[in-house]
């Protein structure tokens, strides 16, 4: 009887204890938090990208810790989530698909480079979740209907919110064109102008969740699409792989984005009264603040982790090759400015097909060539994105064409931005775009505009990728394989021979 009116005691003082769930309504209003992140690019281990990545793992014990401290909060991703390592691109994204169900997330929308695969992948990986992908601008090309559903609500003690998705109509030319030929992607602004009001009148938080950018050589950026469409409380970004510590503040919204490859962890806090946003505060959780914050990393995620990693580890520990030194593929390197990563690489595309002349796009090149041996998972590291090799004639006038929008943006970093193998030009970053290349040679002779030149490309410029619409319906002269495999060879075969810097010079002008 004693252990009887015991356990009643403590019952009934347990009853009296702050519950929980309850964490989020205080005084000033409900508070609602958002996790996110963007632009991983299956960078999911703490060793990656030089051990900067947080790992997902972490990443799930911190949006765990929040989701357990309050049930009102809302992890999102903003894309370029399911392609990139050797880890995730073997099993072409769905141990990402089974890492994210298990981190917790309640909502992503496709970047870019979600279309890697091509779209019906995309679908597959869509199906794997337990979280709906959002985009409420991409179209079966067909049917004008909307893929996957445009948007998600939510509630939270009596607050209704919205999260929209929304994708980069670049995608059309920023993944392989062709794997996404049958889909389309509606102007942004269109779509949001439309959609806002309507979720605006049944909603008391609207959040877009768009893999966008503030990049300024972009079209379609998230700044504009705030100061045009007001009426998004908070946009998660991604695309531009912008740091934004507290977030960028446009109007009465408020933009947010962690950079890339799980360097950070978003938080952004709400808190709603009386059903309108009284605050919204961003913050972005380096590696010593998700610790802070989880305490430990998720055991479930890290055992899946683990299992992944032993798997892919036994496929990519051969080695193919070795390399007196390192070749950098760090972004504002090879989006900027002739490498020698990138020379090689159009070195190797030249020599399978036979070609006067070969173009790589630093967007290609994704990690470092190490110092040392090379093994097929840094190869794969380097080429993830399955590229094949193609040679098509092309006449100079298109050459000098390619070239010139090679180098348009210049300052700005462009994934479009192209090493040369066979020829040689001068720039003048400084002369208006169109009219910055000069003096173009093909091994040591003048381009000649009218003259047919056979030229060695990777199928996602063939067909047209960074807006190279120019090439997309050049004259197929041969397929020579997949890019990694003619990498490999030739740097078994030929090791870094001649790939110093040279190939484009910079003209003297005053600045």
């Amino acid at each position: 009887m004693w252990k009887k009116k015991i356990t009643a005691a403590l019952l009934g003082f347990s009853l009296l204890l702050p519950v929980p769930a309850l964490a989020s309504v205080q005084k000033d209003g409900v508070h609602i938090t958002i996790m996110h992140t963007n632009d991983m690019h299956a960078r999911v281990q703490s060793t990656d990208d030089g051990g900067k990545t947080i790992g997902i793992d972490w990443l799930a014990g911190a949006i765990g810790k929040q989701k357990a401290a309050d049930e009102d909060t809302l992890a999102l991703d903003a894309g370029d989530t399911f392609h990139g390592l050797p880890l995730i691109n073997l099993n072409r994204g769905s141990d990402m698909a089974l890492l994210m169900n298990r981190a917790g997330y309640d909502a992503m929308t496709p970047g870019n480079h979600d279309f890697n695969f091509g779209m019906q992948r995309l679908r597959e990986l869509s199906q794997m979740l337990e979280f709906p992908v959002l985009s409420a601008n991409l179209y079966d090309k067909g049917s004008q209907t909307c893929i996957f559903a445009p948007y998600k609500s939510f509630t939270f003690h009596g607050v209704k919110v919205a999260v929209v998705g929304l994708t980069t109509p670049e995608t059309a030319y920023k993944t392989n064109p062709n794997n996404v030929a049958a889909v389309t992607f509606a102007n942004p602004l269109v779509v949001a102008r439309k959609l806002l009001p309507k979720l605006r009148a049944d909603h008391d938080v609207v959040i877009g969740l768009m893999h966008m950018g503030v990049d300024k050589s972009s079209a379609s950026i998230s700044e504009r699409i705030a100061k045009e469409v007001p009426g998004f409380d908070v946009i998660i970004d991604g695309h531009s792989h912008t740091t934004l510590p507290q977030g960028l503040k446009v109007g009465k919204t408020l933009i947010c984005q962690t950079g890339y490859y799980g360097h950070d962890l978003g938080k952004v806090e709400l808190v709603v009264k009386d059903h309108k946003v009284r605050k919204v505060q961003g913050m972005l959780l380096d590696w010593q603040g998700v610790e802070k914050l989880a305490a430990k990393p998720s055991d479930g995620v890290a055992q899946t982790l683990s299992e992944i990693k032993t798997r892919v580890d036994k496929e990519m520990q051969e080695v193919v090759a070795e390399s007196p030194r390192e070749l950098t593929s760090e972004r504002d390197i090879v989006r900027k400015q002739e490498s020698e990563l990138g020379n090689l690489a159009a070195d190797a595309i030249r020599h399978v097909a036979g070609a006067d002349i070969a173009f790589i796009n630093g967007g290609n090149l994704r990690s470092n060539l190490p110092k040392g041996k090379v093994t097929k998972g840094d190869i794969l590291a380097i080429f993830p994105f399955a590229n094949t090799v193609k040679k098509v004639e092309l006449d100079g006038r298109t050459i000098l064409a390619v070239l010139e929008h090679s180098v348009e943006y210049l300052p700005a970093d462009f994934g479009g931005f192209q090493d040369v193998s066979g020829l040689t030009f001068e720039l003048d970053p400084a002369a208006a775009p169109g009219r910055r290349v000069s003096n173009v040679q093909v091994q040591g002779k003048h381009l000649l505009l009218d003259k047919k030149y056979s030229v060695a490309v990777n199928d996602f410029m063939a067909a047209g990728g960074d807006n190279f619409t120019m090439v997309r319906d050049a004259k197929l002269l041969g397929i020579y394989g997949d890019l990694e495999d003619v990498f490999m060879e030739y740097l078994h075969t030929n090791g870094l021979k001649g790939i110093e810097i040279g190939r484009i010079h910079l003209s003297n002008t005053k600045s």
